[in-house]
């Protein structure tokens, strides 16, 4: 099944249903499927073999992934965060294609003869294309999303999602019809990111209005959940606390009656964060949702009756499934070991995943699914006797000390029990007795006072001696990425010059 069919059943549905509001703009689900199909005529034309965004988030979003579907052609949007040279490259990957942007970045790109560029607002204005148009290619086995990857490591690598990936993930996540005509839920979440695209395709399947902002500010974010009474938002866990930190700083009532659901995902909640939200927002049902570009969005959710349990229960080992992921959805997860064997509850290891909507390809690499069909995410965590999945960060940012594997995880949550700590990061920094130590990055509150022995001495008494940083760095905030993951790498940088410059 293409995934196009979801718009199709939504404008059968509900064609007058609001689908798409941004600023003064609104598109009906029978419009967004009328621009779709006009794209999709125009992209055929072409010739071309993608279809391309670089953009923030605009109708032209949702536009795009259908138009493409229905066109027979891989949906790659593009960070416009991206330099000019990291853009034009990864442009010169997907030619030939047409390319849809903006004054803004049209100017960071070289244009050649394999990209055929459209301003938005044309492709918008595209002439009506009839129905004849809707006749995609219906092998689930075609290639519908292409995404790069951060690159943080090297060059980004294109990960590839086919029909058959995310229909499987829309269908086993998402009711057909299942909002309300007053529903709505705000997209913040970039259209690069996998969840942007999840949030489009389903809103589309549930028919609720998407309320799109192009950038996220949480006064912003405020006024408009208030003025378009949205009933569901998602946010990366950055994003909640800057929500939690304003309304803490300016006394402003949270004042969000409307507000039914919010999810958060995309990087680690601070505990602090989550349960400070939750009494901001006691009428909420709060979920949060892991999942992974290469795994078509979500594969494990806390939801709404788990947060409240957890909150509300004495019971240490309930309270904290508040730091879990949850549980999984409507797949299988399994932790292994470095030697691939199957580990029990409570220890920790690499995170699994297998089901029908987990790709785990990537274009030119081809598949990284085992024999059994099981993807290695490549993080690490546990499960607990009832399931409940607990991560403990990137393979890659396993500290390595005399030759015992170290999760910066656990000793960031430590650190984070400090009253005075309002954001940490720990990672590894060269060590000529044993390979790799500890250091941490250390981001006090206004009005917080920690020294470095008293946060050492606050590790030492939790933890083993092996964990206690070497050193630590505070530092006014720490790096982040647009989707709320920290950069470690860049972290991992900055501290090892430190350390080293003090150490000559």
């Amino acid at each position: 099944m293409n995934i196009s069919t979801i718009l199709d059943m939504a404008a059968e549905a509900f064609g007058d249903r609001v689908a798409v509001v941004s600023g003064e703009q609104r598109l009906s689900y029978a419009q967004l499927r009328e621009h779709a199909l006009s794209a999709a005529a125009y992209l055929r034309a072409s010739g071309a073999g993608y279809l391309a965004l670089l953009d923030v988030a605009s109708p032209a979003t949702p536009v795009a992934i259908f138009a493409a579907a229905y066109a027979g052609v891989p949906y790659v949007p593009l960070n416009y965060r991206l330099t000019a040279p990291e853009l034009n490259a990864l442009v010169a990957r997907v030619a030939p294609a047409v390319l849809v942007t903006n004054a803004e970045y049209r100017q960071l790109l070289t244009p050649h003869d394999g990209m055929q560029l459209i301003d938005r607002d044309a492709f918008m204005a595209l002439p009506i294309a009839g129905d004849e148009v809707a006749q995609p290619d219906e092998d689930p086995r075609a290639v519908a999303v292409q995404l790069f990857t951060s690159g943080t490591t090297g060059q980004p690598k294109a990960a590839i999602l086919r029909h058959e990936n995310l229909m499987s993930y829309i269908v086993g996540t998402v009711e057909f019809a299942a909002a309300d005509e007053a529903d709505a839920i705000v997209v913040t979440v970039p259209p690069y990111h996998i969840a942007g695209i999840s949030a489009v395709l389903s809103s589309t399947y549930a028919c609720r209005r998407m309320v799109q902002l192009p950038n996220f500010d949480p006064r912003a974010w405020l006024q408009a959940m208030r003025s378009e009474n949205v009933s569901n938002a998602f946010l990366v866990p950055t994003m909640l606390g800057r929500i939690v930190e304003h309304l803490d700083a300016s006394g402003e009532a949270p004042a969000l009656p409307a507000l039914r659901a919010l999810a958060y995902g995309g990087g680690k909640m601070p505990l602090a964060t989550i349960e400070r939200a939750m009494q901001l927002f006691p009428q909420v049902g709060f979920t949060n949702a892991y999942g992974l570009t290469e795994t078509s969005s979500t594969i494990a959710v806390l939801g709404p009756d788990d947060h409240r349990a957890a909150a509300a229960s004495d019971d240490p080992r309930v309270r904290r499934r508040l730091s879990s992921v949850g549980r999984a959805a409507a797949v299988e997860i399994e932790i292994r070991d470095d030697e691939g064997r199957v580990l029990g509850a409570e220890d920790a290891g690499m995170v699994y995943v297998r089901g029908p909507q987990v790709s785990g390809e990537y274009q030119s690499l081809g598949s990284q699914l085992d024999a059994d069909g099981w993807f290695p995410t490549k993080d690490r965590g546990y499960l607990d006797a009832d399931g409940y999945l607990f991560l403990d960060g990137r393979a890659d940012d396993v500290i390595v000390r005399g030759g015992e594997n170290i999760s910066p995880g656990e000793i960031e949550d430590v650190l984070l029990a400090h009253p005075a700590v309002a954001d940490v990061a720990c990672v590894a920094i060269p060590d000529a007795q044993w390979g790799e130590a500890v250091a941490a990055a250390v981001v006090l509150h206004a009005d917080g006072v920690a020294s470095v022995a008293e946060l050492q001495e606050l590790v030492r008494a939790r933890l083993r001696s092996s964990r206690v940083p070497q050193a630590v760095v505070f530092r006014d905030a720490l790096p982040y990425n647009e989707t709320g993951k920290i950069l470690r790498r860049v972290i991992r940088q900055e501290l090892a010059t430190q350390v080293a410059a003090a150490a000559a």
